[in-house]
């Protein structure tokens, strides 16, 4: 037995068949004008953190790049977009990782997303301009142990390979250095993005007594309709 699930592909479209801690919450949208259709989609809670971050992480990064704001602006502005999305994690993702028992993976996010933000803050009011200097890095690095511990945690290939992307972007920092907060925003809200709009690969589904009997039945028969699914079309 594989520690990661190896018959799942990395990356793939949406799964219909989902469940119930995927099914709360659920976003869908269906925009048309007339009998036009401009995009339709769903988006789980976890698609949903997803996205808010990605708005967060651009909303940061392109406003250095291209705001004339001061640093002590941008640190208040930063912090706050920080603290919201943090905050926003934690209430859309607290029921599906109680499912799923990896708790921990919240915590972690939220440590070091409370991490990054006090070194932030620290190197622009108290002047450490050698970290000042590499912001892109730290924020990159911070989040490529994020993707670890969450491709850890779920079993993930496709985490992994995002944590690797976000080390392998640190050192192209250098050859794009009048650019490296755009370039940063573009690689941490895209890897946000992408994540959010397909299906990555996790390990199989668990039990958990935080569901009653009929959610778990409700589950065993959502899985093998995936697997029927899946089946079909290969």
């Amino acid at each position: 037995m594989t520690f990661f699930n190896v018959s799942e592909p990395l990356i793939r479209s949406k799964q219909e068949h989902l469940d119930v801690q995927d099914r709360s919450g659920l976003l869908q949208l269906n925009w048309q004008i007339g009998n036009i259709t401009l995009f339709s989609g769903f988006y789980t809670r976890i698609d949903q953190t997803f996205l808010l971050w990605g708005l967060v992480t651009a909303g940061i990064f392109f406003t250095a790049q291209f705001v004339p704001l001061s640093w002590s602006f941008q640190a208040i502005l930063w912090s706050t977009l920080t603290i919201i999305g943090t905050a926003g994690m934690a209430v859309l993702t607290l029921f599906w990782v109680k499912v799923e028992r990896v708790s921990w993976i919240l915590y972690c996010w939220a440590m070091l997303m409370i991490t990054g933000l006090v070194l932030t803050d620290c190197s622009i009011f108290l002047g450490w301009g050698g970290l000042l200097q590499h912001l892109c890095d730290l924020w990159l690095g911070v989040s490529a142990i994020g993707y670890f511990c969450t491709g850890l945690g779920l079993r993930s290939r496709t985490f992994i390979a995002i944590g690797l992307a976000h080390l392998f972007a640190i050192g192209i920092l250098p050859f794009v250095a009048p650019w490296q907060y755009l370039t940063t925003g573009i690689i941490m809200a895209g890897c946000l993005l992408l994540l959010s709009e397909l299906q990555w690969d996790m390990r199989s589904p668990i039990d958990n007594t935080l569901l009653s009997e009929e959610q778990k039945e409700f589950n065993r028969i959502q899985h093998q309709l995936r697997q029927l699914s899946a089946t079909v079309n290969k």
